[in-house]
């Protein structure tokens, strides 16, 4: 029975880059006759404090605990014919770590997020300087296999990949559990919503103006969910803070996703992954024209790709106006997303991955 490593950087079920890309089939590799043991980097303790301010000393000894949990994993890497990383191994300083975990892995598959090959649009502020940026891309170099799943950057990570093994895998959702509420909205107006966590705001903040606009047009409600505090004056808000329990209640009390993006190089590693969860919601998708929203949506079919201010407010104004275009543009999404993005029609491209990484 071939064994297992996943190192990431989160606990299991709480980050939605994990939870809708690979998490979502280790029992699939169980089945398929692997051994599979999950080691995260972070704790349910830390990630209770993460991202949220104070708690220096808290964060400190959760951050020394997961550098010892990284520690313990070298001592076991020779036990493991393949080692599954998701973004790094560790989050800050020099590629030691990585460099240590390569020489003693038997085989690396490494899962990649956003487009780490630029700065442009990348995150900033003191921890993400203190991050490695080389980590990734030693990563990207050097392992046995590479999962991106950013249509964009199949070509690109090809070239640095010193074996040229790139597959495109997009996130997926289990379209059985993610489905269309049953009934109509109890809200007595449409409701705007969009998903995401702390770090993904000042993408939500584009919109500011646009849905103060909005509000002075059409009476609607805006759910913002995710795990940070928000407020916009003028607009019919509210926050719901993300939980794995309620996510299903929360995204099905949506009318209108929205999926706002800046136009910089660092987005076109993104998945997408708003869009496939708006449409397995039966959703109508707004989304800006950049990046991999432009594979996944036709536009004015399954959703809107737009580029300005006012092709915002005119698609949104439409949307909050016209139930019947709702419900078309939504059921085509959702149609699309059970072919295309549905756990059931991923599965298999993950293990291919997997015996290919073993038995190069």
């Amino acid at each position: 029975m071939p064994k297992v490593l996943v190192l990431c950087p989160y606990p299991q079920g709480v980050a939605a880059g994990q939870r809708l890309k690979y998490e979502q089939y280790l029992d699939d590799w169980r089945a398929a006759g692997f051994d599979v043991t999950v080691s995260s980097f972070m704790d349910m303790a830390l990630w209770d404090r993460a991202y949220v301010g104070g708690h220096r000393l808290a964060k400190a000894i959760g951050t020394v605990r997961g550098h010892l949990r990284r520690l313990r994993d070298l001592t076991r890497l020779r036990r493991y014919d393949l080692v599954y990383i998701s973004m790094w191994v560790t989050p800050f300083g020099t590629t030691w770590m990585e460099r240590l975990t390569r020489r003693w892995a038997r085989a690396i598959v490494y899962d990649i997020e956003d487009n780490l090959l630029t700065e442009d649009g990348a995150p900033s502020g003191l921890r993400q300087r203190l991050k490695g940026r080389g980590k990734p891309r030693f990563l990207l170099e050097r392992a046995d296999h590479v999962i991106t799943a950013s249509p964009f950057m199949v070509d690109r990570y090809r070239e640095r990949n010193a074996k040229g093994a790139v597959t495109l895998i997009y996130p997926s959702v289990d379209t059985d559990t993610f489905r269309p509420r049953a009934g109509p909205s109890a809200e007595g107006k449409p409701v705007i919503g969009w998903t995401g966590t702390f770090s993904s705001e000042p993408y939500l903040d584009l919109l500011r103006l646009v849905f103060q606009e909005l509000a002075r047009r059409v009476d609607y409600k805006l759910i913002v969910i995710g795990n940070f505090p928000y407020q916009l004056a003028g607009v019919d808000l509210e926050v719901l803070t993300w939980s794995g329990a309620e996510e299903v209640a929360q995204m099905q009390r949506l009318d209108i996703g929205v999926y706002p993006l800046p136009n910089d190089d660092w987005v076109l590693g993104k998945a997408g992954l708003k869009v496939i969860q708006y449409m397995a919601f039966g959703l109508p998708s707004v989304s800006s024209n950049i990046g991999t929203a432009i594979r996944q949506v036709t536009e004015g079919v399954d959703g809107f790709l737009v580029d300005t201010e006012e092709q915002w407010l005119d698609v949104l104004e439409r949307l909050c106006r016209d139930p019947d275009l709702r419900r078309r543009v939504g059921e085509a999404g959702r149609r699309e997303a059970v072919a295309r993005y549905s756990r059931q029609a991923t599965s298999a491209q993950y293990l291919t991955v997997l015996d290919a990484a073993i038995n190069d």
